[in-house]
Parts: C-alpha cells; structure tokens; sequence
C-alpha cells in the first residue's frame, strides 16, 4: 500500500495562506478576493507554479490561471533597470573645442571607447544608436 506523504509547503506560500485565510475569515458571504490578493496568488504562482500555489491558497487552478495569462511578468534583474544613458540634446550648441571620451557597453557585453574632439551631439547619438544596433 502507497502512503502519501504531504509535500513540503514552501513558506512564502504558508504566509500567503495565513494572510488569504485572515482575510476569508473577516468576509461574510461569498466575495470577490481583492486585486491584491490575486496579484500576490499571481507573482506566487509564477515562482511555484499554478497548481501547487492554487492548492496552497485555496484557489480555483483555472481561475489562477487565467489572472496569471492576464498580468504580464513583472520585469526583475539588470534588463529590467534598463541601461544607463545621459540623453543628449541635438540643438544644443556644440563648440568645435569640445573634446570628449565616450564609453559604449551594450546587453552582449561589447565594449567600445572613443575619443571624440568637435563632433556634434546629433552625430555621437546617432553613432551610438548605430552601434548598439550593430550598424556601426
């Protein structure tokens, strides 16, 4: 005979529970969970998985399913802060003194560094877009 043992309850989902049973407690009658409630299900589900999460909270499995194909991942890491860039305006007057050293980094890791001596702004912008396109 097969006995089952319960699986382990990750913790962020036993404090999602306690937090969704709280507040199931306070309801009377049948209502609608809280866009909160269903964003924090959503961000658990995509870390746990649907089932696992659904069971854990209480949740329908299809009801899970369907808020999570309708919220878009959040966007985490490095790529999410996006790159770090001055923006430079064309129509600012540029003397043909100006000197400057330019750094480039893109997403796959290529690096570049120019010394530029009288070139205008609208110039190195549209360089730089180049470059990241892989154009230049």
């Amino acid at each position: 005979m097969n006995v089952r043992t319960p699986a382990k309850v990750p913790t962020p989902l036993c404090l999602a529970r306690r937090q969704f049973d709280q507040w199931r407690k306070q309801q009377r009658g049948r209502k609608r969970l809280p866009r909160e409630f269903w964003a924090k299900a959503v961000t658990l589900a995509r870390e746990h998985g649907i089932n696992k999460t659904a069971r854990a909270l209480g949740l329908k499995y299809e009801s899970l399913k369907k808020h999570l194909e309708a919220t878009p991942p959040a966007a985490s890491g490095p790529a999410a802060a996006g790159p770090e860039f001055l923006e430079l305006l064309p129509r600012t007057v540029v003397p043909s003194s100006l000197e400057c050293t330019i750094r480039l980094e893109d997403s796959r890791g290529g690096k570049m560094r120019m010394h530029v001596k009288g070139a205008s702004i609208a110039d190195l912008a549209s360089f730089a877009r180049g470059w990241r396109d892989g154009q230049a």
